[in-house]
């Protein structure tokens, strides 16, 4: 993730599965941390969705 697009789409697909998920991205560290009631399998597929990678 590079820019503020990233940003907006990574949340946009978090919050399109829980409108009530808090999303921080941190774009220098190239972090998501959300909380939300949905579990890292499901978060990780939101956010490979979009075309990003997931490790950790």
């Amino acid at each position: 993730m590079t820019c503020g697009h990233c940003v907006r789409a990574v949340t946009q697909a978090i919050q399109a599965r829980d409108p009530q998920a808090r999303v921080q991205v941190d774009l220098p560290g190239g972090l998501v941390r959300a909380e939300t009631s949905l579990d890292r399998a499901e978060l990780a597929a939101l956010v490979t969705a979009e075309g990003y990678a997931v490790t950790g």
